[in-house]
Parts: structure tokens; sequence; C-alpha cells
């Protein structure tokens, strides 16, 4: 069934129909486009939400950043700036499949309708003027045959009349004759658009229109299969992305995962522990016999006084750090003659001042005061050193290693370039066109001295390392001296060298470390990593990992974000913790 032979006679129905139907697509378009304005600001939102919730890189190396549950909660937040960017895309592929498209194949639509519409109306004009010209024949021919009836009658009234001449007669005959003559052309002009008429209407009902309406169902066919497709794109469009959304969801399940909650309290505990000794038993004062000021002195310069242990919430138990500043008088002992302060653990020696009470408040002053304003000046504004002192013992020791492993990765870039100097000044030897040696002699020895310059901080560190407990032989390094001849002067880490050849300080400095782990024995690996990158490993003292490979840990993330691991035929080095995912040992 087709519109050409059902709907030959609903023109303006099937006129109303198309437009009807363009003016869906139209609205389908608008709603498209509303939808990817709601997807593009809630992406927008999304990202908006992340960035304010997101650390800035000055509070990055703060040191809650270091717990499971703070990495959790930005992994979190990267998922959702990816989720963010799936909905973009959402909206990008439904502004360009269903939209654009549908908006350039609706604009073809008119242009098609509009043809087929002109055609029909050309038509119809046709079959209009045809029917005109028949009217007009039709009408000649009845005026013309009447006036032939009415000459005729007036001939045969003539010829009757007795009163009337023969050319009167002859005249009216005449007349007749002409007018009949005249009718019969008219009735055969008639006769003729009339069969033109019925031919042109016969192609006008029966072939122009209904060719012309079946067009335009095909065309409105078209548009409804092309339209369904738009519906279709509409969620296939979000169903293509939907398995890159639940990685998105699945990532911040496996955040919730990862929060270890024990590992968190062991970060705690190794970024604050302090490596003081507690406090030991306050020793009895017995005023009666004199105060004993040793055990009070002994304390003054070491932070192991209970302020340390209860921070700002101080035990009403250590009434010494409380507000109390006033001592009552009940609490002094009714002696009159005080004895002074004996050595400590010694015998208190018996000399006496002149007035009792004052001497006791003084003595009691020199032990009290003094302990109070080192506690604050310790806790509140510490004066910072270079060698760290002002810190505790175990956190002295991890900001030495970590000072030392910056120094270390400064002389091997020093090293790299004087390496690449000394390189490009046997090039520049060996082929004088390519440029002058001497050129590069200020470079070459501007990178000596930083090499000296930092083995220098490098030696003073490692000392203090060592004076602070650490391990001071954990970065060893050899350096070797090329001479014009190739051959190589071996020196020591301290930086002395044999008489037998004397380095020329325009010539490349070559260093290379030793891992840490290179004469060691092999450490028990502490857990598991899996690899969610692959890493190339190209830097020294690194090692290359494929995605979804499985390595031992051996030494966790010291907080420079590098995690050390080990390989089941025993190769070992360093990874990006970003880059793995870790199960640790139970």
């Amino acid at each position: 069934m087709d519109w050409g032979t059902e709907l030959w006679d609903q023109y303006d129905i099937i006129e109303k129909h198309t437009q009807s139907g363009l003016e869906l697509v139209e609205k389908y378009v608008k709603f498209v486009k509303e939808r990817t304005e709601i997807e593009q600001n809630y992406a927008k939102q999304l990202r908006n939400l992340s960035k304010k919730y997101n650390l800035k890189r000055s509070s990055k190396d703060e040191p809650e950043c270091r717990l499971s549950s703070y990495q959790s909660f930005l992994e979190i937040l990267n998922e959702m700036n990816d989720y963010a960017g799936q909905r973009e895309l959402i909206a990008e592929n439904m502004m360009m499949s269903i939209c654009i498209d549908l908006t350039k194949y609706l604009q073809e639509l008119k242009q098609e309708r509009k043809t087929y519409l002109m055609e029909a109306k050309k038509a119809q004009q046709s079959l209009e003027s045809t029917y005109k010209q028949l009217d007009t024949s039709k009408k000649r021919f009845e005026r013309e045959w009447r006036e032939a009836e009415r000459a005729a009658q007036y001939a045969e009234k003539t010829d009757q009349d007795i009163n009337a001449t023969k050319a009167d007669v002859e005249k009216a005959k005449q007349q007749a004759h002409m007018r009949a003559h005249i009718a019969e052309e008219c009735k055969n002009d008639y006769a003729a658009q009339l069969q033109k008429y019925n031919k042109e209407q016969n192609q006008f009902y029966f072939s122009d229109m209904p060719l012309i309406f079946n067009k335009m169902q095909d065309l409105d066919e078209r548009r409804v299969r092309k339209l369904a497709q738009g519906y279709i794109l509409f969620s296939d469009t979000e169903k293509h992305v939907m398995p890159i959304i639940g990685k998105c969801l699945e990532g911040i399940t496996k955040a919730g995962t990862n929060v270890n909650e024990r590992n968190d309290s062991m970060v705690v505990i190794e970024q604050n522990k302090s490596g003081f000794e507690r406090p030991g038993d306050v020793e009895f004062e017995d005023y009666s016999q004199g105060i004993n000021r040793a055990s009070s002195d002994s304390s003054l310069g070491t932070p192991k006084g209970p302020m340390d242990l209860v921070g700002k919430n101080r035990s009403k138990n250590f009434w010494l750090f409380s507000k109390r500043s006033k001592l009552s008088p009940s609490t002094l002992p009714p002696f009159s003659t005080p004895p002074a302060p004996s050595p400590a653990n010694g015998p208190p020696s018996p000399k006496f001042g002149r007035d009792p009470l004052s001497y006791c408040l003084k003595e009691i002053n020199k032990t009290v005061k003094p302990r109070i304003s080192s506690f604050r000046t310790l806790r509140r504004s510490p004066p910072v050193t270079e060698d760290f002192a002002h810190l505790p013992p175990e956190q002295r020791r991890k900001r030495l290693q970590q000072k030392l492993e910056e120094i270390c990765k400064e002389l091997q870039k020093e090293v790299d370039q004087s390496e690449a100097l000394g390189k490009m000044k046997d090039v520049y030897e060996k082929n004088p066109q390519m440029g002058d040696p001497a050129s590069l002699a200020s470079q070459i020895n501007q990178t000596s001295q930083n090499i000296e310059r930092l083995r220098g901080e490098l030696n003073k560190y490692e000392t203090w390392l060592a004076e602070a407990g650490g391990r001071g032989d954990t970065l060893r390094y050899k350096t070797h001296t090329f001479n014009n001849n190739g051959a190589h002067d071996v020196h020591s880490p301290d930086g002395a060298h044999s008489d037998e050849s004397t380095p020329d300080p325009s010539q490349a400095i070559y260093a290379e470390f030793d891992d840490d782990f290179e004469d060691e024995e092999l450490t028990a690996p502490i857990g598991t990593c899996t690899a969610m990158y692959n890493f190339p490993g190209a830097s020294e003292g690194t090692i290359s990992m494929q995605e979804g490979e499985v390595l031992a840990m051996v030494e966790e993330d010291k907080g420079d974000g590098w995690t050390r691991v080990r390989r089941n035929n025993g190769d070992e080095g360093y990874i990006p913790t970003s880059y793995v995912t870790i199960s640790l040992n139970k």
C-alpha cells in the first residue's frame, strides 16, 4: 500500500504530515543538544569538585599524604576526574553522531520535500490551466450555439414573412448558415479541449500526483528510519563508554579496599617516632634535708619529660607543666635553715643561707622555670640547623637520608653532564671542523667544581648520618678520571688518589654509583606488588616492568615515591609506587 493509491485525494494531509515529521526531527535534535549541555555541565562540575578537594602541589609533601586513606581518597578524586571525562565524551559523541548528522540530514529532507511540493503545485497549475481553457471553449460553444439557433429561427421567420423580400430571406439564411458553422467549430474546439483536459486530469490523478505522493512517502519513511537510528545512538553512545565508566567505579571500589588501617598506624609511628627514651622516675627531694638539684638539672637539656608525652593535653599529674606558677605556703617545709643542693647522687652538705624561705623559692625556681622555657622553645620554635639536630633522632636520620639522596641525584646529574662534555671535547679534538675544544673548558671546569662541591656535601651529610646512628655507607661511589690516553685513575671515596697521575680538571669526570643492595644478602620480601602500567626502567637503579607483572616487594616507599622490588631471577631495583598495587605480608 502506498500513498499514491490510497491517499490520492489527501494532498493537504500528506503535506501536513511530512511537515510534522520534520518538526519532530528538529525537536529531537534540540532535545539531544540540551542533553549534551547537561552532560557537559555535569562533567564540568565533577572536574571542579575533584579539583576542589584534590591536594595542591604544596600540600603533597604533608605527612598525611602517605596514609592509605588519603591515597585512596586521591585515587577516588582521580577516578571521578576520569569519570567526568567519559561524560564529556558522551556529550561529544552525541553532538557529532546525532545532532550534527541529523541536522544535516534534516536540511536535505527539507530541500527534497520542497522540490516534491513544487512539482505537485506545478502539475496542479497545469491542470487548472487546461480546465480554464476547457471552460472557456465550453462557454463559447454555448454562446455560439444559441446565436446559431436564433439566426436559424430568424431566417425561418423571414422566409415565412410575405412582406420580406427575397434578398432579406437570402441574407437571413446566409447569417443562419454562418452562425451554425461557427457553432460547429466551437463545438469541435470544445470537444478537443475536453479530450485534452480529461487526458491531463487522468495523467494528474493516476500518474503525476501518485508518483509525487510515493516520493514523499519514501522521504517520510527515510526520515523515520534515520530518526530511529538517532534513538538507538542515544543509547549506544552511552553504552560505548559504560565499560570505561565501570572501570572508574571499580577503581573507586578498589581504592576503598586498599585502605589499610594497620599500615596507616605504622606510617604515623614512622613519621612521628622521636627515638627518645621514656623519662625515668622523679627522685624524691627531701626538703627537710635540703634540695636535691642533681636530678632536675641533669634533665634540662633533653626533651624526655612528660611534656613530650602528653603534648598540649597536659595531665594533672604533671603539675610542673600546668598553669600553676606559684607554690602555696603549705607546700614549703617549715625548716629554719635549708641545706644547699648536694652533687648528683651524693649526700647533702649543710650550707645554710641567711633567709631560709627566699633560699628555698630561689632553688625551686632554678629547677622549674628553666625546664618549662626549654620545653616550650623546643616544641614551638625550634632553631632549624643544617644537620637537622633540632629534630628528634629518628626524624633526623630520615631527613639526613633524604638529603643524601637529593645530593646523590644532583651529583649524578653533574657527572652525566661532565661525561657528555668530555665526549663532546673528544669529538671536537678529532674533528676540529665541528667545534673548538677550548670553548668547552669553562663548562668542564664549572661542572668539575660542582662535582667537588657536591662530594663535600655528600661526605658532610654522611658524617652527620653516621653520628645520628644511620648507615653512612649506603651511598658508595667510585670516581674515574680519564686522561688523554684513555687510562683510568681510580679515586677513593674520600677524594684521595694515587700519585701516578694528576687529574686534569678540563677532562671529563665520570662517576658511577653502586646499588645499595649490590653486596648485601637478599632480604626477605615484605609483600608483593602488581604492575598497573608499563615502566621502562631506563634510569640507573630502576628496574623495568610490564603491566600485570607480579614482583616481590623488598622495601617500602620511604616517601620519595619509589619502591624497591625483586624479580624471581634475583634482579632488584626501584619502581614508581604509583605504578603498582601493593599487598603487604601479614
